[in-house]
């Protein structure tokens, strides 16, 4: 979708609003497609004192495998849109990821949210952002509670234990 901002360009202070819907499903992030339903994104662009700055937000619920503990998880994520749109790009070397470029007086809504939206994934895919994991030994989902495995002595601790074990 483009978003027509021709009215705005040489009117300082004025704004459009924008609301469209991003289908991502074919974003593969390690080995899935965690984005399965149209990311909705809305907010506004504003001319401030020449500069077309867009803020707003982009809104989906992304169901994935945990990469720590191997559930599977519906998580909603909303992620700010904060870019500055401009006619022509100054330096392409220097490209800020955050500013993107216009098109005849519109811009790609669909590449901007394709864009931001890739840019605030993490790495891994998480059930949840203190997700412990499984444990090393046995295999348990440690966000169900602690297993029953020994915890392991370091090697390099063994002499002290023995003086311990003296006493």
């Amino acid at each position: 979708m483009r978003l027509d901002l021709s009215s705005i360009i040489d009117c300082p202070g004025e704004s459009v609003s924008f609301s469209t819907s991003v289908d991502l499903s074919d974003l593969l992030f390690g080995t899935s497609y965690p984005v399965s339903e149209p990311v909705q994104a809305s907010g506004t662009v504003r001319n401030t004192a020449g500069v077309l700055v867009m803020t707003g937000v982009i809104t989906t619920c992304i169901h994935g495998v945990c990469d720590r503990c191997a559930s599977d998880f519906d998580r909603r994520m909303d992620i700010p849109i904060d870019a500055v749109l401009v006619e022509e790009l100054a330096n392409e070397e220097n490209e800020d990821e955050w500013v993107f470029p216009l098109e005849a007086d519109t811009a790609d809504l669909e590449d901007i949210v394709r864009t931001i939206f890739v840019l605030n994934m993490d790495s891994k895919l998480l059930c949840k952002d203190d997700c412990a994991g499984l444990c090393c030994r046995c295999g348990k989902n440690l966000n169900e509670g602690p297993c029953n495995c020994q915890k392991e002595l370091d090697p390099r601790f063994a002499a002290l234990k023995q003086l311990l074990n003296k006493e």
